[in-house]
């Protein structure tokens, strides 16, 4: 599973990050209930976006369907839902830590809370740009998940989210949308 192995390398790149730049990671995650719980329900927004991307006929969504019809689907055919439980808990993890924890969270007190919220959304919309319409819609999202961020103060919050809506949106589209 190589998609583990880069998830994996992106927590150890933020760790180590964190680390050489002196951003403490740990500080920004507060494990409690009520802020998983409301990133769980922060994912309401993304899956809308989802569902309404998967009906699209036209435009850019439409594209971005049109890449998971045609690479993702093929990509992911094999995987069991604990396959995709494991890669949206990494995601999750690994993706928060090193965009929001580290890059957000690392130049907020440097170059302020909302350029660094840019930034990180920016970086991570670039780090997704399989297309040119997905690199745009994951840069929203990047500067959608910092905004929990800044909102809550809890990097928890953003991990969730991320990694509950991967893990829902991979489930939909894999084993329970017909292609």
């Amino acid at each position: 599973m190589l998609a583990c192995a880069v998830e994996l390398a992106l927590l150890g790149f933020a760790i180590i990050g964190s680390w050489l730049f002196r951003v403490s990671l740990l500080e920004s995650v507060r494990l409690n209930i009520p802020d998983a719980g409301f990133g769980v329900l922060a994912t309401v927004p993304l899956l809308a976006l989802f569902f309404w991307m998967l009906h699209a006929q036209r435009g850019p969504l439409a594209e971005i369907r049109l890449f998971l019809d045609n690479i993702v689907r093929s990509a992911f055919r094999s995987w069991t839902i604990l396959d995709l439980a494991i890669i949206s808990l990494l995601a999750g993890l690994a993706e928060e830590s090193l965009f929001r924890g580290l890059i957000q969270g690392g130049l907020a007190g440097r170059i302020g809370q909302l350029p660094a919220l840019l930034l990180a959304g920016v970086v991570f919309g670039l780090c997704h740009a399989v297309n040119r319409p997905y690199a745009v819609v994951a840069s929203v999202i990047g500067a959608y998940l910092g905004l929990i961020f800044v909102a809550t103060g809890n990097l928890l919050v953003p991990m969730v989210t991320h990694g509950f809506y991967d893990f829902v949106a991979l489930v939909h589209f894999l084993c329970l949308r017909r292609g």
